[in-house]
């Protein structure tokens, strides 16, 4: 695995007082690991996220301090929650002669037939991979082609990934599922409503109380069309 070296500085500013770093473009981080004194150090945002999008999470890093390489891995990165930029950083120092464990990113390519006919839809269901291995010996990444996956229910576990085994240890359960073509989703379409026997006749009951008043209107209209008779008084 290739290596990618970065400069940082010893970092005097820490608290709350790092937000004036930030401003400058400047990353704070923290370097620690196993048998290592804790080391606040600080170094240029562009150069980090440039090293981050080569190295990732699994490529060792040496970070250049005071003339000392520190061979390390991201372990953390803290985001701002709007803009998504790093706020902070800690790197993880390693022994190259001892195993680390880390978490190995699952990455799709390709395109699956039976997404692509409308059968059915591939869900991921497993983003990153847990491994143990020397730290030059961590896979960057786990490639999926779904260009296999030609059939509705067909998946990919986790014990089909290629691995040397005798260098990389997979702490993943092998039956676990790491993408499946599932079934699309029939939208059903709701029923008509059934009418019971209480609502037909409160219906009955509601017309037969229409008719009446419609008679009753009719016949009131039709006894005022009917002239009055009037009565003469005789002297």
């Amino acid at each position: 695995m290739d290596k990618h070296t970065i400069k940082a500085e010893k970092r005097k500013i820490l608290g709350q007082k790092v937000k004036t770093l930030r401003k400058e473009g400047i990353l704070p981080a923290n370097i620690y690991g196993k048998k290592v004194k804790s080391l606040a150090v600080q170094l240029p945002l562009n150069e980090f996220e440039k090293i981050y999008k080569e190295a990732g999470e699994t490529g060792i890093i040496e970070v250049s301090v005071d003339g000392t390489k520190r061979p390390v891995l991201i372990n953390n990165i803290q985001r701002h929650p709007v803009t998504d930029l790093p706020l902070h950083v800690d790197f993880l120092q390693v022994d190259l002669k001892e195993k680390v464990t880390a978490d190995v990113p699952v990455d799709l390519i390709g395109e699956s037939p039976a997404e692509k006919s409308g059968l059915g839809t591939v869900v991921q269901h497993v983003n990153e991979i847990q491994v143990e291995a020397l730290p030059a010996d961590l896979p960057e990444k786990f490639e999926i082609d779904l260009s296999k996956l030609t059939e509705v229910d067909q998946a990919v576990f986790v014990k089909t990934l290629a691995v040397d085994s005798k260098k990389v240890e997979i702490k993943n359960d092998a039956e676990q599922i790491l993408v499946k073509v599932e079934p699309l989703r029939k939208e059903e379409e709701a029923p008509a409503p059934v009418e019971t026997e209480e609502e037909e006749g409160a219906e009955e009951t509601e017309e037969g109380a229409s008719e009446e008043k419609a008679t009753g209107e009719e016949g009131e209209e039709k006894k005022e069309d009917k002239p009055e008779e009037k009565s003469e008084n005789k002297a």
